[in-house]
């Protein structure tokens, strides 16, 4: 059966789905149309809020860029691809393959989302080089799938902006300790159910043999090692740029740094602290000062999607905003809710706004404003209503296309080869969310 509703979905994306730049554009009219129609804003008015909010998280896309290539980094380095090829060495068979990438895709993006993103498309081509008869795209789809897992992890922004001083929440409700989000037993039932529960859809949406689409060849070409060996007549400049002890004082500053900071705050993780530690950690990794520039040079390829299409998402985000439509469309689902329903119905909402705002830090501002006053007015949990914002915009990326832009550039595939598979796994990952919500 799950192999069968796989099917209807990837033949309905192959049809319909186009390209998430497309996508975006087409969000962007859409919303329009829906703010001149459920608000009393102008188009004049639109438009004015559009372009004088296209450029707002020029600094949220600078944090999400640095995830991500510090990510791509560190997933990069010699230890990483040694560690890759002896896991991938572990799958016998196909559905061995397949369940091992979504395994670990799961757990890497509950690290952080840059590094889980990136590693699970390296994984995937690192298991369809040495399994045969796999499905290249389902192995890439596993991959993306482990994406679900994010937001319950350690870069989650929405807990970790929630904790951090300064956001935009601060002043109406407070700080939200992460103590009171990523570390409680719903989350913990969700982030871990959701680990398990992917690796067994995955092999349950394997296709028949003789449907099978093995990969090219030509993008399992292994790419050289960022290391360079100097001959004996390197220049001064040319050794202090491959030099390893530079390298290893420069990651120990940054441990410093943080041990310190810990110390005298408490260990308290946002976006800034996760970036630092992945980037201490790609320096030590890479030994050298250069190589890892080399590697962050090639990770930043992966951000082409992200540097053009987020300003329309931020123009998108600055309408619904502004004119009043998210609080609109959060209010149809929060104006029903009691205490008891108030987080399921704030995670439906997130996931309805995730389509035009595909951000979870997009989301804290777009919903925060609404969903968390609400929530102190009725007495609902604010950790759980924090991150029922963000679950809704984990969940949903499974239909919105735009995160899966980084492991499809990896993996060499478009976003029509997987998404039949990632709105499959939406369905069946719905459930667990659920769950988690409304039962702990």
């Amino acid at each position: 059966m799950i192999r069968g509703i796989a099917r209807f979905f990837s033949h309905i994306v192959h049809r319909f789905l186009p390209d998430p730049l497309i996508f975006a554009l087409l969000l962007t009219a859409i919303t329009f149309a829906m703010a001149f129609g459920l608000t009393p804003k102008s188009p004049t008015e639109l438009v004015l809020m559009w372009g004088a909010g296209f450029w707002n998280l020029l600094a949220f896309t600078m944090q999400m860029v640095m995830i991500l290539v510090t990510g791509h980094a560190l997933a990069t380095s010699d230890p990483a691809r040694r560690a890759l090829t002896a896991l991938a060495s572990m799958a016998r068979t196909p559905a061995q393959g397949t369940m091992l990438v979504a395994l670990l895709s799961g757990i890497a993006c509950a690290i952080n989302w840059g590094f889980g993103l990136v590693l699970g498309a390296m994984f995937a081509r690192e298991v369809a080089r040495r399994v045969a008869g796999t499905d290249y795209r389902l192995l890439v789809a596993s991959a993306y799938m482990g994406f679900l897992t994010w937001h319950g992890g350690f870069s989650g922004s929405v807990p970790l902006v929630a904790a951090t001083k300064g956001n935009p929440m601060e002043k109406t409700i407070g700080l939200i300790p992460v103590s009171h989000t990523l570390f409680t037993g719903y989350n913990l039932f969700i982030t871990l159910g959701l680990i398990v529960m992917l690796p067994l859809l995955a092999r349950a949406m394997m296709p028949a043999p003789d449907k099978v689409v093995s990969v090219d060849p030509a993008l399992l070409i292994d790419e050289p090692t960022e290391q360079r060996v100097l001959g004996p007549d390197a220049s001064f400049a040319e050794r202090i740029e491959e030099s390893r002890v530079l390298a290893t004082l420069t990651a120990l500053l940054i441990a410093a740094f943080l041990v310190l900071q810990f110390a005298t705050k408490g260990f308290a993780l946002d976006i800034n602290t996760v970036n630092i530690a992945f980037l201490a950690l790609g320096i030590l990794l890479h030994k050298t000062p250069m190589a890892y520039a080399r590697a962050i040079g090639k990770a930043t390829r992966g951000t082409a999607g992200i540097l053009i299409q987020f300003p329309f998402y931020a123009g998108i985000q600055a309408v619904m905003d502004h004119s009043g439509l998210g609080a609109v469309i959060t209010h149809w689902f929060i104006a029903i809710a009691n205490v008891h329903t108030f987080a399921f119905l704030a995670f439906l909402s997130s996931a309805v706004i995730n389509f035009a705002v595909p951000s979870g830090g997009g989301h804290w501002v777009v919903q925060g404003p609404i969903v968390m006053p609400a929530a102190q007015a009725l007495g609902a949990d604010l950790g759980k209503s924090a991150m029922a914002i963000a679950y809704g915009e984990a969940w949903t990326n499974m239909a919105q296309p735009f995160w899966a832009l980084p492991a499809l550039a990896i993996a060499g595939l478009g976003v029509r080869d997987i998404m039949g598979y990632c709105i499959t796994a939406l369905l069946f990952s719905g459930v667990i969310f659920v769950v988690g919500i409304v039962v702990f």
